[in-house]
């Protein structure tokens, strides 16, 4: 888009200017830079994160044992110069050792005693719930209604979390002794589920080579509080069109499993598809994705790049698929494969007419 080109009008009724746009962009290629002096690879992962952060969304991030996953999110609230608090999740994990607890306090001067609140580790910008999977259900409900609420409830009152407030869990895929794992409906409240993969050869190298040396290096901070809460409200004015709202509600709805429309392989294959949380975290994720791009519009490549990390945590295959070693992820390929990306295409094609008339 030209220098001169018109400032774009979001949903809002404010308007996008250029300038405007081109900040998430760079604040982008600035957290990279700052992030690539710590962290070797995965900028996948980091855009991810970053698409979840500035979506006001949060991420669960799944890997195994030393992939850097603490590293990169503690490194991530230095560059973004946020109050950051790591909570390890155990066995014998309170939520009051989460949330917070209220204390008997005593004036020494008068002999009065009153309750103050005590603020817990979760009164923070940035959380890494370390191995969310290791604590009990109850403690694991406090972290996910604050998720949700933004605020705690502690007696009878109400705290307010600071803004931004992001979460990323981290979950381990193996030991899975003595774990509680998330049901899929609270895997639901996370934006995204993200896999941390093993790091190519040359990365590894890279990574084996900065870690055994006498060389350290550190991030500078690039954006603070108020320019994070400002680029957030940036992405909700991003404009999206018609036919990528609908493109997302016919990736979703293919995932429900006997509605008319439905692929023959969905319903040979998944257990129960997603909800309409889907649907919303496609289309703002998108428009986060675009303007991290540079973009001021969301295209259908944009739905189809989140695709996976939104629903394959939404989406639970049945045993059949299980038996025969096919994955969530397997099944989303598949339902990209089988979904038109024109407008023409989509409107023409009966089956989709099926799932929208549904």
């Amino acid at each position: 888009m030209s220098s001169d080109s018109p400032p774009t009008e979001g949903a809002s009724g404010d308007k996008l200017s250029e300038a405007d746009a081109s900040r998430l962009h760079e604040a982008r290629q600035k957290i990279l830079d700052e992030l690539g002096k710590i962290i070797v690879g995965q900028e996948s992962v980091i855009d991810e994160i970053m698409i979840c952060l500035f979506s006001r969304g949060h991420v669960m991030l799944e890997g195994v044992p030393g992939l850097a996953k603490t590293l990169m999110i503690s490194t991530l609230a230095r560059t973004l110069d946020l109050s950051f608090s790591r909570i390890q999740f155990t066995p014998d994990l309170m939520p009051a050792d989460v949330t917070g607890t209220e204390i008997i306090e005593e004036d020494r001067s008068t002999g009065h005693r009153d309750f103050r609140f005590m603020e817990g580790p979760l009164f923070a910008n940035v959380i890494l719930a370390d191995e969310i999977n290791r604590t009990p259900p109850k403690t694991q409900a406090a972290l996910l209604e604050a998720m949700q609420e933004r605020q705690v409830t502690v007696g009878r009152n109400r705290h307010e979390l600071p803004d931004p407030f992001f979460v990323l869990a981290t979950q381990n895929p193996i030991e899975q002794e003595g774990t509680y794992p998330l049901p899929e409906a609270q895997q639901d409240r996370f934006m995204f589920k993200v896999y941390v993969e093993y790091p190519s050869f040359d990365e590894e190298f890279e990574v084996a080579r900065r870690t055994t040396g006498t060389q350290s290096a550190e991030p500078q901070p690039v954006l603070g509080a108020e320019e994070i809460m400002r680029l957030q409200q940036l992405v909700r004015q991003v404009p999206v069109s018609d036919h990528v709202v609908r493109y997302a509600l016919s990736m979703v709805r293919q995932t429900r499993v006997g509605n008319d429309g439905v692929p023959d392989f969905v319903d040979d294959l998944v257990g129960w598809g997603a909800g309409p949380r889907a649907v919303q975290f496609l289309i703002l994720g998108g428009k986060a994705r675009a303007l991290l791009q540079g973009r001021f519009h969301v295209q259908v490549e944009d739905i189809q790049a989140l695709a996976k990390p939104v629903l394959r945590h939404r989406m639970v295959v049945n045993f059949a698929a299980e038996s025969e070693g096919v994955t969530s992820d397997e099944v989303i390929d598949r339902i990209i494969a089988a979904t038109p990306t024109t407008e023409d295409e989509l409107s023409r094609d009966a089956r989709f007419q099926k799932i929208f008339a549904s």
